[in-house]
This record gives C-alpha cells, sequence and structure tokens, in this order.
C-alpha cells in the first residue's frame, strides 16, 4: 500500500514545474509535516519519492507518512526562502528543524540600600531595588553581575543585613579574598557603598571609565597620604585590568559577527553559537536537535530558524559546515540587517580557532545530553568524519585472532560504547570449522557465528547482546581480513562499516584500512588515540583468551592423565603445592594430606612422577 502510495506522489511530483517554489508536505489528516524550499521544485519534490537507500532516517520517516503535498511557485529562489521561513513560523512541522524563541529579557538587579546586593534577575519586581537593563543576552548578564561580585568584594550568600549581622562564620568567599565580609562588621556602610557604586559604574561602562575613575581617586588618596585607600583603589584596578585580558582571549578584531557550529550526526546533534559585539563575547547558546538529518541541509534550516526569530543579523556569520544555498541565505540576511552579510568556513587564523572553540562547546552539550564526556564524543566525531561514517558510532566492535602455529586457535569479540569498554558485551570464540593456522578464515567463521547468533536473538525479540548491531566493525588486520569478512556481511544483508586497523614493525596502529585503500590517522589525534585503544583492547583480551586455553591444555596434559586425578582434584593439589614441581616432589604422606586426595590416589599420584624409582 505504501509503495503504491509513493508511487502515485512520485507521478505528482514528475509532473511539477522546474521553477523555484516552496512545497508543503501533509500527512493523511491534512496536517502540514515538513515544508521545504526549492530551486526546481520538479528535481527536489521528485527526489523524496524515487529510491529510499539514499535518504537519512529522517527523511525516510517523513516520507512515509506523506499523503499528499501542495506547491506555491515562487518568481526566485530568494522569495522562495523569505516564503518557507514564513510558512515554517506559522505551521511549525514536525520535520523541521524548529527553534523557540523562550529567551526573554534579563536584568541587573541592586536591591535597595543599605547593604545593596546585586543579583541577576529575569523580570523587574516593584520591591524597591533599581536595575540595568534590559539585556537580550542572559549569559552577558550573569557574567558581568559575576565579575562585578568578585572585582568589589560584595557578597553572593543569602544573608540579610543588617539583621543577620554577626551570626555565624565568614563563608569561604571571605578567605579567598572574594567577599568584604558585612556579616562580620569587617567593613562600614559608607565603604561597602562606595564599593556598590563602584560595581554599578563599572557594570555600566564596560570598565574602561570605572579604571580612570579609581586611578583619578587612587592618586587623590595618595596625595593625602590615605595609602590604605590608595592599596585597595590599586588591588582594584588590577582585578578590573585582569578581568579585561581575560575576556581578551575570547575577544576578536570583527566588531560584530556570530560563530555558529555543529557537531553529531543525522540522529542527535548540537548547534552552538557563540556571539560578539564590539570584539567581545557577549552571548552563547546551544541547540539539542533530534534527527537533524544532512549536515549542510541542517545548517541552512537552522541559519533560517535563527535568524528568523531575531531581530537582525550580524555582518559576519562564520561556520564550520557551508549551508546548502548559502548565497541565497546571505541575501536574505544582507536583506535583514540592511547592510551586506557574509557567511564563511574559516580555514586558518583567529576565526578558526573560535569555530574549533564553539564546536568543542557543542561537543561538550552532545556528551552531557548523552550522559558521557565530551573527550570521547570529540573522539568518537572524529573518528566519524574520518571514516565517512552516517552516525557517530555508540556501539564499536572489534575482533582479533589469536593462536600458536594454529594450535589453540581462538577469537576475541570487545565492545566499545560510547567510546569506552563495554566488557560485559566481550565475546570468545574457539575456532571450531577447521584446524591448522588461517586467520582470513577463521575471521568469517567468528563473523558468522555472530550473526548467527543475531539471527536468533532477533527471532527471540532480544535486543541486547548479540540482539544488538554494531554501528561499525574493526577488524585487527589488514585487507586480507576486510575481504574475508565482507562476503559474510553480505550474505546476511547488513549495511555495518567495516574496516581493518593495521600495525606498523613496532605492533602500534598506523593506519585504517578497506579493501580499497589505507587511511592515515596519525594526524587525527583524538580518533588515533581511541583506535589504539580499541586495537590493544582487542589484542589482550584475545591473546589472554589463547594463553588461558593453553594452560588449560597444558594442565589436562600433565594432572589429570593420571588415573583418579579429575580436573577437581588436580585444581586442589595445584592450589595445595603451588606448582607442578612441588607436586612431583612431594612424598606419599604429604600427597595424602592434601585437600580431596586419599591414600590410594596420593599413591597414584606418587607413582606417576617416580616411574623409574617403581621400575
Amino acid at each position: 500500500m505504501q509503495n503504491t502510495k509513493i508511487k502515485e506522489l512520485r507521478r505528482k511530483a514528475m509532473s511539477l514545474p522546474l521553477t523555484p517554489g516552496v512545497y508543503i508536505m501533509k500527512n493523511k489528516s491534512k496536517d502540514v509535516i515538513y515544508i521545504g524550499k526549492a530551486k526546481a521544485l520538479k528535481n527536489r519534490v521528485s527526489q523524496y519519492f524515487g529510491s529510499q537507500n539514499n535518504h537519512s532516517d529522517k527523511v525516510r520517516k517523513m516520507v512515509e507518512n506523506v499523503d499528499d503535498f501542495d506547491y506555491i511557485l515562487t518568481d526566485s529562489e530568494y522569495e522562495a526562502l523569505i516564503l518557507e521561513c514564513s510558512l515554517i513560523k506559522q505551521h511549525m512541522p514536525k520535520y523541521n528543524i524548529l527553534l523557540k524563541d523562550d529567551k526573554g529579557y534579563s536584568y541587573i538587579k541592586i536591591s535597595k540600600p543599605p547593604w545593596s546586593k546585586i543579583t541577576a534577575a529575569k523580570q523587574i519586581i516593584e520591591d524597591g531595588s533599581d536595575y540595568l537593563g534590559p539585556y537580550y543576552s542572559s549569559y552577558y548578564v550573569k557574567n558581568a553581575v559575576e565579575e562585578a561580585n568578585k572585582i568589589f568584594k560584595l557578597p553572593t550568600c543569602t544573608r540579610r543585613f543588617p539583621q543577620e549581622f554577626g551570626k555565624g562564620r565568614p563563608c569561604l568567599n571571605y578567605h579567598i579574598k572574594q567577599c568584604s565580609a558585612p556579616c562580620r562588621g569587617r567593613i562600614s556602610q559608607s565603604e561597602y557603598q562606595n564599593n556598590i557604586n563602584d560595581a554599578i559604574s563599572f557594570l555600566k561602562s564596560g570598565g574602561n571609565i570605572s579604571i580612570k575613575d579609581m586611578e583619578s581617586r587612587m592618586l587623590e588618596a595618595s596625595e593625602n597620604m590615605e595609602y590604605e585607600l590608595a592599596a585597595k583603589l590599586r588591588d582594584r584596578i588590577n582585578a578590573v585590568k585582569k578581568m579585561t585580558q581575560k575576556q581578551k582571549v575570547v575577544s576578536v578584531n570583527v566588531q560584530k559577527q556570530d560563530v555558529v557550529s555543529f557537531a553529531g550526526d543525522s540522529n542527535l546533534g548540537c548547534f552552538s553559537i557563540i556571539r560578539f559585539d564590539n570584539g567581545r563575547l557577549y552571548d552563547k547558546e546551544d541547540f539539542i536537535i533530534r534527527e537533524p538529518g544532512d549536515a549542510s541541509s541542517a545548517m541552512s534550516e537552522f541559519l533560517e530558524q535563527y535568524y528568523t526569530i531575531r531581530d537582525t543579523a550580524p555582518p559576519h556569520i562564520y561556520v564550520n559546515i557551508l549551508p546548502e544555498d548559502y548565497e541565497i541565505l546571505q541575501e536574505w540576511l544582507t536583506q535583514k540587517a540592511g547592510r551586506k552579510a557574509h557567511i564563511s568556513v574559516p580555514q586558518r587564523g583567529e576565526q578558526a580557532q573560535l569555530i574549533s572553540m564553539c564546536k568543542n562547546n557543542a561537543i561538550e552539550q552532545l556528551a552531557q545530553q548523552k550522559g558521557y564526556r565530551g573527550s570521547d564524543e570529540a573522539a568518537l566525531e572524529e573518528l566519524s568524519g574520518l571514516l565517512g561514517l552516517e552516525k557517530i558510532p555508540e556501539f564499536i566492535e572489534s575482533y582479533d585472532i589469536s593462536n600458536l602455529s594454529g594450535e589453540n586457535n581462538v577469537a576475541g569479540m570487545i565492545v566499545f560504547r560510547n567510546g569506552k569498554p563495554y566488557k560485559q558485551a566481550y565475546r570468545k570464540f574457539e575456532i571450531k570449522g577447521f584446524a591448522g593456522q588461517d586467520d582470513y578464515a577463521s575471521m568469517a567463521e567468528v563473523l558468522t557465528r555472530r550473526f548467527d547468533e543475531y539471527i536468533s536473538a532477533k527471532s527471540n525479540n532480544k535486543t541486547e547482546g548479540f540482539g544488538r548491531l554494531p554501528d561499525l566493525i574493526l577488524l585487527d588486520g589488514g585487507k586480507g581480513q576486510v575481504s574475508a569478512v565482507r562476503p559474510v556481511l553480505q550474505k546476511y544483508g547488513l549495511n555495518i562499516p567495516l574496516f581493518g586497523m593495521v600495525k606498523d614493525n613496532k605492533h602500534r596502529t598506523r593506519a585504517i584500512t578497506t579493501e580499497g585503500k589505507e587511511t592515515e590517522i596519525i594526524s587525527k589525534r583524538k580518533a588515533f588515540t581511541l583506535i589504539s585503544q580499541i586495537q590493544e583492547e582487542v589484542h589482550r583480551f584475545a591473546i589472554s583468551y589463547h594463553r588461558q586455553k593453553r594452560d588449560k591444555k597444558t594442565f589436562k596434559s600433565s594432572l589429570t592423565q593420571i588415573d583418579g586425578i579429575g580436573e577437581t582434584r588436580a585444581k586442589a593439589l595445584l592450589k595445595y603445592f603451588k606448582t607442578i614441581s612441588r607436586i612431583s616432589q612431594a612424598d606419599i604422606k604429604e600427597l595424602e594430606n592434601a585437600p580431596t586426595m586419599t591414600k590410594p590416589a596420593a599413591v597414584t599420584v606418587y607413582n606417576y612422577f617416580h616411574k623409574s624409582n617403581k621400575e
């Protein structure tokens, strides 16, 4: 039924004109579920109803729910963009990237004297306090209030003055010289009010004017031999300058600009934006997006939505991924701002460093959303980009073969979940299909048995362990191992990314390989570290299993070959005597005293190790 509907929609799409316009996808209830723009309607819309193999999961889900579509012709791509933004804002379709304009305004609150406090506030309350603002950025207000309280040593606690004078000890802020401790009477009311006035001046001027005023007062105090006051003003000036220098770390030569970075994959992503004005970072925002789809398309949709809910746009917007149709976006932003606007991807210099900082912030936010560390997310994202994966690999399976001249042929399977070993999913395999040494055939056998287990688990509705497919398979080996396993994946109809991990002559990770070519990974430090950890871990796990099998076989070939000595009694003997050598040197009485042993068994063991004497 669904295929019939898609064919019907494709026929309708093929009749569309090759002109710009907006298309409106609707479900069976006639609800608008997606709105898009197109340079050529026929080409864009017909793509949705062709082969589904090339679509992202988000697009496939959307297409499955499309029952019909409408379209509106426009005279240009620019008009199509304007109309698209307007319609998205009106209908809020389910499958478009939607951002809520819920920031509101923020204020700096100065409570009524005496003993005023400076805090951040979301709204004005008629309580006798003074308010600075409104400010659009809550980020700026929070940081400005924090700076002012630290520099001028104002209390940030919940104590009320003068009601709570002398009650309790000074808090930690006093001991680290970030509070003047009015709670303990360490500062007079007049001096405290002067600090409040200086802090307000600092907040209003941004530091420059307040520094000049304090320098003038410091010189005056010095001339009047008020050296203690001059020293306090000197320390305060230095604190303001230090804070200003700290801000220069994230300042830029361009007066007004936004920096936007995307991190994630087609299933879950994060857009981070840092905003600059007068060369200073004044706002930061993060947006978690579920199923953003293709990164370039997602960036285009995000910028449309973000600047739709903003009053204006800066002259420069730097991004880490160039949005599709960015020329049209530039034209729209230019019109919105009333001056030329540029969108670009910086490749080097200060702007490239800001893009990197912004992306790291997006990675950290994404990691918090998923519940693990930002460094792990960064490594996985770098690995995903390096290997050209469609999504960041949450589950990675890795395999290694271990044997000694074909003896005790085994394999180890390890799992990394979110960049960390997931040991409860580790598995061991004993090679059963043949005798001797053949790493390629061994690897093929192991993967075949693994996916046989998957089929079995799937039929029993099990989604853990073997019932979960990996997002990436890494084999400890080169092109040969990859070529041996590829047919196994094809046999089961699985499209799982498959790569080999190649070592150098010192047994260190060197590259990633497919059947066709090798990809050098040393320059990608985060991905390289992760791959190295995986390769070392799978080798350790496989070789430890091989040693275990070899030791067990050696164990069986000695004690368990003695009549009347099974594995239980053999283990007890080893535990008691510690070594085979000490067992062989023990007399009958000592053997008889060992746990689980009897006199006949002791005689048998003694005779086994003293055949020549017996003879």
